[in-house]
């Protein structure tokens, strides 16, 4: 569960969101990543995977960080 999140702080960041740390927490805010990205598995691999792939391009990462906002 959430083994990407420590990579994500400023993208966190930017997004308005602290990096939770709490677990409840944190497995929020990992099912709440994997939604966005459209992993309906819910596997951190595959996750961190597009996640990095949205992070490699400038409009993607932009729209990543907007549907980070909805998060709370």
């Amino acid at each position: 569960m959430s083994c990407y999140l420590r990579h994500l702080e400023g993208v966190l960041a930017e997004a308005g969101i602290a990096l939770p740390t709490g677990r409840a927490a944190r497995r929020r805010l990992d099912t709440y990543i994997a939604d966005l990205v459209g992993d309906e598995a819910h596997h951190c691999p595959t996750t961190w995977r597009l996640v990095k792939e949205r992070l490699a391009d400038a409009e993607a990462r932009r729209e990543l960080v907007a549907g980070l906002r909805g998060f709370g």
